[in-house]
């Protein structure tokens, strides 16, 4: 309005200067005007120009300030640090805010439009304060997923992860802004994009003559080397043997590894080093289960140093399985979860959630269940494994599912679908792409989806000549194990639900002596108190024909502590089946069983019938017999098969009132 004024006054001035004989005005007249007004609003415009910049300047130096010292502590090129402004709704009210943004919008389509008339490129990225709803809406998932309140939290991350319109910088701005519990909570969200999260940071190059071998056997070195569990003594002082190349090379021409070693011949004059590190990293399992040791394997750079190796090794599932099985025992120390993080973990633990395998993929989700103290409570140490669900979910879990596996078994591949023998079954070979590598994980877990269910390991040997670790041979007892399992599982959480055991020949001998001593435990009287049944699947509960075999053969097989417990007329398996039935009836648990009745083939000559009928009965519950091997007993052939129904059945019967139709 003073420019325009001042412009009038001026023509008013000019007009009546004069003579009034001249009714127009001259050009020279009107070239003053035109210089006056002319200056004054290119200097208004200019003006305003500045103002602008200014204004983009301190906006943008408001909204983004680098933490400099975050960036010296990491050292670390890809990681930067976002310090984000408030984003209270309220600060985005009122005639001011609309104000800015009208004017902002208005000044971009001038900058837009400019851009188009000189063929100049326009960034997108200019600005966002005239952003819409949806772009606004990133920063305030990111404030509130910082929230005090859980609630407000763990909501902000499912949005995050739900939302599949952002841009490619927008998904670098959560990775590089997101704290440690966003990051986490991301991860374990199902189908996430792997965008989410940053690489793992680069790590310093080393010598090429330097092999990876020799700074695991630094690591392990360094460790404690006095007053070890003997197990662990044995694994270390294994590694450290075999990974002695001047060993290797005393030994000229044909060596071999056999015995308690790895199955490996070679006429070389050194050991190959992925069978090394193979061997380190066994050590490393044993140490990483012993929380003074993950300390130190953390302070010794061991979390690097697994990385590295991981990222060399991702051809051998094998080493890369025990990498994760590593990390997954130091988070249970939640003192060491920042220098998990920080070491690039989140991001490769998320990318293995999807894998197609699933040892591998279930490896991850004990890790990540472990770090995310957001929505997990319990604690799952080395060989408990969640199968369902491995993602957070808004599904509340109304009851407990834990499978146990027998002899020779393992926590996966136990309880996989009946292999196809594409020979005999060409239509079922047609469809193996629905082949279930797990039955509990996929087919129990879409039918009762509010079932946690959960499958253990542990090691077990037909023969002392296979043990993994030979030394205090009691380890490998029922009553051992049982103690063992039964601290594992408590602090999973088992006997805080309703429970249902389903297991496999010696895995349910395993759960009945768990189960009596949890009996005669306080502390442990939860676990008894919530179990509602149990599924025995060709259980030897009076004993074994392989038991008997081993023992004829013992100079041959060397039969393991486990074999032998489980001789016919067993005096222990007596007593532990009178004291099983003493308080199981009066505890009233709905029981199951099922028994073979065709022989099993034991390598390539020997054909057993390892669990007769009469030995399957236990007493109490039904008993159902059925035209498979001791092996197959437990692997349904497809998801209609009477095997799994009939199991199905069973766990909905006795868990009705928890989980409905």
């Amino acid at each position: 309005m003073s420019v325009a004024a001042y412009c009038i006054f001026c023509y008013r001035q000019i007009g009546t200067s004069g003579p009034a004989t001249k009714t127009h005005l001259p050009w020279n007249d009107i070239r003053k005007i035109a210089k006056v007004t002319g200056s004054l609003i290119l200097g208004f415009l200019l003006s305003r120009g500045f103002v602008f910049i200014t204004y983009e300047v301190l906006s943008l130096k408001k909204l983004l300030q680098i933490d400099t010292q975050a960036i010296h502590q990491e050292k670390l090129k890809s990681y930067v640090y976002i310090r984000t402004t408030s984003v209270n709704p309220s600060d985005y009210q009122g005639i001011t805010y609309h104000a800015r943004k009208e004017i902002h919008k208005a000044v971009r389509k001038i900058l837009e439009t400019e851009a188009k008339i000189f063929r100049r490129p326009f960034s997108e990225q200019f600005s966002t304060f005239d952003g819409e709803d949806h772009e606004c809406a990133l920063w305030l998932l990111l404030k509130r997923s910082q929230s005090e309140d859980k609630e407000v939290r763990l909501q902000a991350v499912q949005d995050l992860a739900n939302n599949s319109h952002w841009h490619d910088y927008q998904y670098g701005t959560v990775a590089q802004t997101c704290d440690q519990r966003t990051a986490i909570g991301l991860a374990r969200s199902k189908d996430i994009d792997l965008r989410f999260f940053l690489p793992p940071p680069p790590l310093p190059k080393i010598k090429n003559d330097y092999p990876i071998e020799d700074e695991l056997r630094l690591l392990l070195v360094s460790l404690p080397q006095t007053g070890l569990d003997p197990c662990v003594q044995y694994f270390t002082s294994l590694a450290l043997r075999e990974s002695s190349q001047t060993l290797a090379a005393q030994r000229g021409g044909l060596w071999c590894f056999g015995g308690n070693g790895l199955p490996y011949c070679e006429t070389l004059s050194k050991i190959p080093s992925e069978t090394v590190e193979l061997f380190c990293l066994q050590a490393l399992v044993q140490h990483s289960k012993v929380s003074s040791h993950c300390d130190k394997i953390e302070a010794k750079g061991g979390l690097q140093l697994l990385q590295r190796i991981y990222q060399l090794r991702k051809d051998s599932a094998k080493i890369q399985r025990n990498i994760i099985r590593i990390i997954g025992n130091m988070a249970l120390d939640e003192r060491l979860h920042s220098s998990i993080v920080r070491a690039g973990w989140v991001s490769v633990l998320a990318e293995v959630m999807k894998s197609p395998h699933v040892i591998q993929s279930s490896h991850a989700s004990r890790a990540l269940a472990n770090l995310d103290r957001d929505t997990v409570k319990e604690k799952y140490p080395d060989g408990v494994y969640v199968l369902h669900p491995q993602y957070r979910s808004s599904q509340p879990i109304r009851a407990d599912i834990l499978f146990v596996h027998g002899l020779l078994g393992a926590a996966f591949k136990t309880w996989r679908q009946q292999d196809i023998d594409r020979r005999l079954d060409k239509k079922a070979s047609e469809g193996e792409e629905d082949y279930s590598q797990c039955w509990p994980k996929t087919w129990l877990a879409s039918d009762c989806p509010a079932l946690r269910i959960i499958s253990v390991e542990y090691d077990t040997h037909l023969s002392d000549w296979k043990a993994k670790c030979p030394v205090e041979a009691h380890r490998k007892s029922i009553a051992y194990r049982s103690n063992e399992l039964l601290d594992k599982l408590r602090a999973a959480g088992i006997g805080d639900r309703p429970l249902v055991w389903v297991s496999h020949s010696m895995g349910g001998l395993l759960v009945k002596k768990m189960l009596v001593d949890a009996s005669k435990n306080p502390e442990m009287d939860k676990i008894v108190n919530n179990t509602r049944g149990i599924i025995f699947y060709s259980v030897p509960h009076h004993g074994s024909q392989l038991a008997e075999y081993s023992i004829n053969a013992r100079y041959l097989l060397f039969p393991s502590v486990e074999v032998k417990e489980l001789s016919k007329d067993s005096p222990a398996l007596k007593e532990l089946n009178d004291d099983f039935l003493s308080f199981a009836k009066d505890k009233k648990f709905s029981v199951l069983s099922f028994a073979e009745t065709l022989p099993t083939h034991i390598g390539s000559m020997i054909k057993l019938h390892v669990v007769p009928l009469e030995s399957a009965k236990l007493g109490i519950g039904d008993l159902i017999p059925v035209d498979v091997n001791h092996l197959n007993i437990c692997k349904p052939k497809k998801k209609d098969a009477f095997l799994y129904q009939r199991t199905l059945k069973f766990i909905q019967d006795v868990l009705a009132q928890e989980i409905g139709d």
